[in-house]
């Protein structure tokens, strides 16, 4: 397993597993695709993060920098669409790359991380325990915009 930044050559792969996340999103075109991907895993204040296994990307998440004027102005490191696919699950690469995300926050001098997940994920929740993350340190509230 290798841990890693993204390259330009995974874009398909990550791209894919976003779609296992959430099979009911519309598929961007891929100009527009290619487009974000410059914008997200090219700029200083983001990064998107995978995991290699057997030369496959099994494993996804992103991280986000929020500038900050609490905290001393440290920034808050926000994680992102963390996804494992589900023919490699159990092996430890959403993990991985949880753990390689954080890591990345800490030497980044972020005052905390925050990661949100889906009410009805309880065996993800697992992960983000296991990696350090406590659901009961503070409360998250997520209003989407309806696209009707």
């Amino acid at each position: 397993m290798q841990i890693r930044r993204a390259r330009e050559s995974d874009q398909e792969a990550v791209l894919s597993l976003y779609r296992e996340l959430r099979p009911n999103d519309l598929a961007l075109p891929s100009d527009k695709a290619s487009e974000l991907w410059s914008k997200v895993n090219e700029a200083p204040r983001s990064q998107i993060i995978v995991a290699e296994y057997e030369g496959r990307i099994g494993a996804t998440c992103m991280l986000a920098l929020i500038s900050n004027i609490a905290s001393e102005g440290r920034s808050i490191g926000f994680i992102e669409h963390v996804v494992t696919a589900r023919s490699l699950r159990r092996k430890g690469l959403g993990e991985a790359c949880l753990r390689y995300a954080v890591e990345a926050a800490w030497e980044l001098d972020c005052c905390k991380v925050v990661l949100l997940s889906g009410v009805q994920r309880p065996e993800a929740h697992g992960v983000y325990e296991k990696v350090g993350f406590s659901g009961d340190v503070e409360r998250g509230f997520v209003i989407k915009r309806s696209r009707a």
